[in-house]
């Protein structure tokens, strides 16, 4: 086996804590605008997370309410246009930068080109979502820093399905061993295990307390080498490239042994 030839980034929560402070904040502003008295609080979405997909999350979430439209195509019509709103103002508050990436993603991602490693996305989340974080981070020219980007507009199964990541291997004529995958959720790490490759995971703030067997390494994020699981080298500075081609390299899931809350990056 050769080295290590692409690193395939999740995006929300894994760049960004889009999930906190991008998506939630958005869905209660399309409520809002649409005149319902609805509001989901940090607590409920993340409850919703279990979801995935933005307008599957609110008919999800219909069903439970007496006041949503009883009819199934109302709902669906409701849904839809509650999505369209928030797409719309998760944008604005991206461009507004009110949703940075996580400290230490930059620098991976810039150190790795460099070095014969490519860089891709994939995600399930719409393509305008992530166009609109990753031209705030890196501006009109980001699409040039990355070899794949598969979004949920190219797939017909979200994660956990493994369809986005097949399709990213297939893009890049890569074998699954041949890349590591970088998530924060549970349906992620599903995804990346189900096309066979191996993945770390960096904890976000709504999956800090969750359980994600298989992953090499496993940590709270690229911002700092203390609670990582294998421990990194060294015992200051952010995680780097190398650090990620050792866990690579050795291949061997990790047992989570940190408690919630010890530094999760913001």
């Amino acid at each position: 086996m050769g080295g290590l030839r692409a690193l395939l980034w999740d995006v929300d929560g894994t760049l960004a804590e889009t999930e906190r402070d991008g998506h939630r904040v958005a869905f209660n502003a399309a409520f809002e605008a649409c005149g319902l008295g609805w509001r989901w609080d940090e607590t409920r979405y993340g409850e919703l997370l279990a979801v995935t997909g933005g307008r599957e999350r609110l008919l999800h979430d219909m069903a439970s309410r007496s006041d949503a439209p009883p009819a199934a195509a109302e709902r669906e019509a409701l849904a839809r246009r509650l999505h369209e709103h928030k797409n719309r103002d998760y944008a604005r508050r991206v461009r507004a930068g009110q949703v940075p990436l996580r400290p230490g993603v930059r620098e991976v991602m810039e150190a790795g080109p460099a070095q014969g490693i490519a860089m891709g996305i994939v995600t399930t989340s719409g393509r305008g979502n992530v166009e609109a974080l990753l031209e705030a981070a890196w501006g009109p020219g980001w699409a040039d820093r990355f070899a794949v980007v598969v979004c949920g507009d190219d797939v017909a199964r979200k994660k956990p399905d493994p369809e986005a990541y097949r399709l990213a291997l297939d893009r890049l004529a890569l074998r699954a061993d041949e890349v590591l995958a970088i998530e924060d959720s549970p349906a992620g790490a599903e995804a990346a295990r189900q096309a066979g490759c191996p993945f770390v995971i960096t904890w976000s703030s709504y999956f800090a307390a969750a359980e994600i067997p298989g992953a090499i390494a496993a940590g709270p994020g690229l911002h700092e080498r203390a609670d990582w699981q294998p421990p990194a080298d060294g015992e200051i500075g952010p995680i780097g490239l190398p650090d990620l081609q050792r866990w690579w390299a050795l291949g061997v899931p990790v047992r989570r042994q940190w408690e919630p809350g010890s530094a999760v990056s913001t």
